[in-house]
């Protein structure tokens, strides 16, 4: 296709900058040529006029023809390099010139006879009788005032003139070649200039084809074929991004079903195995109560699961609509730390709470908002044993500022940015007591992003891990209209 277009397009420009070319100069050489000639005719027939009457005038007072009459037609046959005639009022030519011219005697045309007795001059392109090559005549009256002798006739061979034009069509004809060569030149390296990028965009669009779409076309001119591959690239970026997309959502629903798949398969077959043993009558009745309640929070760990999901797939799928209003964060933190201090305490793990005096309320959706606390805290509790977990809370400019703080196992820094992930668990060593479905903290940042807030964590390994959240006040809601 490369091949075919530097054949087709490039060659068809250079024939129609060359066609285009060579028939403008054609046409100009031709109007030229053809104007030269008229100029050059009218310039010669009025030259011959104004001698033809320098002659009247020097004849004008002879009556007959005699020497000094022929002396003089020669002396003007001479200095204008013409030659002259002289007829009478019959047509009769009495005098000519030339001597060796053998017309006296003879008659020119009774027309033009007719025409000098009225005072009419003639300009006329007519072979005279006896003359041998083409001349450009004139004919004007011979006498003084209003009296008419006869006629006066100047002949100038018009072969001077052809020539002129002649030469004149040969130089056209070399500026046409010598332009046509330079037209060539010039019309190689334009279309060249047009070809090129249109095979440069050929080969990016057959890459493209192929599903590559890292190339980009190079081309800087400021022009349609500039606008173009502008364009183009814009087109390719765009399918780029919606191929990484999609093979991101594609890696994504991989992972998501293998994550389910996991996730599902540990519990399942450990109630198969429980409910085996049970039904086998393996198990002693002082020990069925112990398997009841395995089996009882394995199901509680699915359900945990499938509603965790539900969730996050709401969420992203922007199918949750928050009912936000006023909610005092001390309250709320209150409430939840309560929830969680007997847990702690069993894990020797202790709970402080600071919060700053007269703190604004957030606008936030209820409900939602103490599923982030519950996610965070009871993460640090389950993460910290014979440690301390501090919960603060106060303003940051129009934000209220709520940071979670533990003295736990803490995360490593490659896990870090990972630990938003759905289904990523930090620490895969941990016994599944202490384990949980992988989608809180990816609930925690859809949630405070619909809240329009913002989360980061600081963690250090055996250290502990802090989360820092952000959620507007009510003042700041109110002035970006969440």
């Amino acid at each position: 296709m490369i091949l075919g277009i530097n054949k087709s397009i490039f060659r068809r420009l250079v024939i129609s900058y060359m066609l285009t070319v060579l028939l403008g100069l054609c046409v100009v050489g031709l109007v030229i040529s053809f104007l030269t000639k008229i100029y050059i005719m009218d310039s010669k027939q009025k030259e011959l006029l104004r001698e033809a009457k320098r002659v009247n005038l020097a004849i004008q007072n002879a009556t007959v023809v005699d020497d000094r009459f022929k002396e003089l037609l020669v002396f003007f046959d001479q200095s204008y390099d013409t030659r002259i005639w002289i007829f009478d009022l019959q047509g009769k030519i009495a005098a000519t010139s030339a001597k060796d011219e053998v017309y006296v005697g003879k008659s020119v045309d009774a027309s033009i006879v007719d025409k000098v007795k009225k005072g009419e001059n003639i300009i006329s392109n007519m072979q005279f009788a006896g003359l041998k090559e083409s001349m450009l005549s004139v004919v004007i009256p011979w006498g003084k005032d209003n009296q008419v002798y006869g006629g006066i006739v100047l002949h100038a061979p018009v072969t001077g003139m052809n020539e002129t034009i002649t030469n004149l069509r040969e130089t056209i004809l070399w500026g046409t070649l010598f332009g046509l060569l330079l037209s060539a030149i010039i019309a190689s390296y334009l279309s060249r200039s047009i070809s090129q990028p249109l095979q440069q965009i050929e080969r990016v669009a057959a890459t493209i084809g192929m599903g590559d779409y890292r190339k980009r076309i190079r081309i800087r001119s400021k022009d349609e074929i500039g606008d173009l591959a502008a364009t183009i690239n814009q087109m390719v970026a765009k399918l780029e991004q919606i191929d990484g997309e999609k093979k991101k959502l594609e890696q994504i629903r991989h992972d998501f079903l293998a994550n389910v798949s996991h996730e599902l398969r540990t519990p399942l077959t450990a109630m198969q195995g429980f409910l085996e043993a049970l039904q086998d009558g393996l198990i002693d009745e002082t020990a069925k109560p112990r398997y009841y309640d395995i089996i009882y929070n394995e199901i509680m760990l699915m359900n945990r699961l499938v509603d965790d999901m539900m969730d996050l797939i709401k969420l992203e799928n922007n199918d949750i609509s928050l009912s936000r209003a006023p909610v005092d964060v001390e309250k709320v933190l209150q409430q939840v730390v309560f929830k969680f201090e007997s847990e702690a305490s069993e894990k020797n793990t202790g709970i402080e709470l600071h919060i700053s005096d007269n703190l604004p309320k957030i606008y936030a959706d209820l409900s939602r908002f103490e599923q982030i606390l519950n996610n965070l805290i009871k993460n640090a509790v389950k993460f910290t044993e014979n440690g301390l977990i501090s919960i603060q809370a106060d303003e940051d400019e129009q934000y209220i500022h709520i940071r979670i703080a533990d003295s736990g196992i803490g995360i490593s820094s490659d896990d870090q940015e990972m630990i938003w992930e759905r289904f990523f668990k930090a620490d895969r060593g941990r016994s599944r007591k202490s384990m949980g479905t992988g989608l809180g903290l990816a609930i925690v940042r859809e949630l405070v992003s619909l809240h329009h807030g913002k989360i980061e964590v600081q963690s250090e390994l055996e250290k502990g891990t802090t989360f820092d959240l952000w959620l507007p006040s009510v003042e700041m809601a109110k002035k970006n209209n969440y």
